[in-house]
């Protein structure tokens, strides 16, 4: 077999993804605690309890993993509900907690992202009405400023608002989310106050840190019509124009598109020094009157997809091209913010990983403006409304001992970040049934 080698830019960021609700465990002033203690919100009514330990200190560990495994880079929010456990109250050995992390970071050569909200509000926000109530972006700026100027010395990189299009449609269409509505209107207040809040954060990041480099992380979906109707059509492009495009293009040029009208938000503009995109899957779209809160669309993967074990992800690698080739249009470096598979038995991630991977130097090497890949996730976490149900770790969890349990993934990954790029050695190594796939002889 010939050997082959596909190459990254000097300086190309690798590393993995967290959130703060899902790995530091016992987040009680969290919405998302509150919703946990509620019958039936969550799968088999799993509770996060301790989730990964990160708030006992074991992040100091799972980190030592990132950095050992020659990840230089790694992405992690803040939560709010830590440092502002009450609207007239901020606790500082919070804030001096999360300090400590990102001096871990540092110290161990990782670069620091950091995200500033990533689904999960203060209760007491909740109980104000959430993102919406109209005054919720400048208390989100406040938490915002708060953050900037406690954590500047150790991060340059920062996600204002982690898919605020999920958070919207699961929270607010689909239900899914707290608060748990199907509201087409409050999702559209919600919108509308998520893009003033990341706007007033991205000013505000940039006047305590003028260098500082803000932008959003979005969960791009290729919607496909799944028929040559031309409803399937109208609903894909709809699909496409409100999940995927709403929020960058605010960004862009500070103009919110619903279906039927279009809010001016001029301080927007301009607002995203990089586009963070979140990619998993495509999905085929068909109209369907009954789905009125998904925008009459009703989703499927192609027949024959790899799934994954749950069957909700399908690898769809050159969907993957595409959202990098959608994320040109708004002129901006890109990152990918995440990117993953769940795989408790570690069978289809390797060559999830390899064939993502490689989709992802096809972009690079059109000399597209991509500057780093965070793997989600580092080790099994919390997954919001399916528990415990979906494991997406590198590295597994027991979550009764807090055991990490090192998966073949893991090693793919570090030689990928060690070499920095992809061989068909590697490939040959750990997922040989896609060799001819990704290196043709």
């Amino acid at each position: 077999m010939n050997q082959a080698f596909v190459r990254f830019p000097r300086g190309f960021l690798w590393g993995t993804a967290t959130a703060a609700y899902q790995v530091e465990g016992n987040n009680t002033n969290s919405s998302w605690w509150q919703w946990e203690q509620q019958p039936g919100r969550i799968l088999n009514d799993d509770k996060s309890g301790l989730a990964c330990d990160w708030w006992n200190g074991r992040w100091k560990e799972d980190l030592d993993r990132a950095a050992e495994t020659s990840q230089n880079a790694h992405r992690l929010s803040v939560e709010w509900s830590r440092v502002q456990p009450e609207p007239d109250r901020w606790d500082e050995l919070a804030i001096e907690r999360y300090r400590s992390i990102m001096r871990g970071l540092r110290e161990r050569g990782l670069m620091a992202m950091v995200t500033l909200h990533h689904f999960s509000n203060p209760i007491w926000l909740e109980e104000q009405g959430g993102w919406e109530n109209p005054e919720t972006p400048l208390k989100f700026a406040a938490f915002v400023r708060k953050i900037g100027e406690a954590l500047k010395e150790y991060v340059s990189y920062w996600v204002t608002i982690n898919e605020p299009n999920v958070f919207t449609y699961t929270g607010y269409l689909e239900g899914k989310f707290p608060p748990g509505k199907k509201d087409f209107n409050a999702a559209m207040h919600v919108m509308e106050n998520m893009v003033r809040g990341h706007a007033l954060a991205y000013h505000a990041l940039h006047e305590i840190q003028p260098e500082a480099r803000v932008g959003l992380s979005i969960h791009y979906r290729s919607f496909k019509p799944a028929s040559s109707s031309p409803l399937d059509r109208f609903v894909a492009r709809i699909q496409s124009a409100i999940f995927n495009d709403l929020f960058p293009r605010a960004a862009k040029d500070g103009k919110i598109r619903f279906l039927y009208r279009s809010i001016n938000v001029p301080e927007a503009a301009h607002t995203q020094d990089f586009l963070g995109v979140n990619y998993y899957s495509r999905d085929l779209v068909s109209f369907d009157i009954t789905r009125a809160p998904a925008l009459f669309g009703r989703l499927r993967y192609p027949e024959n997809a790899d799934l994954s074990e749950n069957g909700f992800i399908a690898n769809e690698p050159e969907g993957f091209f595409e959202s990098l080739k959608w994320g040109l249009q708004y002129e901006v470096p890109m990152l990918v913010t995440e990117n993953g598979v769940e795989d408790l038995e570690d069978k289809m991630r390797p060559r999830y990983i390899a064939q993502h991977i490689h989709q992802l130097w096809r972009a690079v090497n059109f000399n597209w403006p991509i500057k780093g890949y965070f793997h989600w996730s580092l080790v099994d976490n919390f997954e919001w409304e399916r528990g415990w149900t979906m494991r997406f770790g590198l590295w597994g969890l027991n979550v009764d001992t807090q055991e990490r349990i090192r998966r073949k993934s893991v090693d793919l990954f570090a030689d990928i970040c060690k070499e920095n790029g992809l061989s068909s050695e590697m490939v040959q190594k750990y997922c040989p049934e896609v060799l001819q796939n990704i290196f043709p002889d």
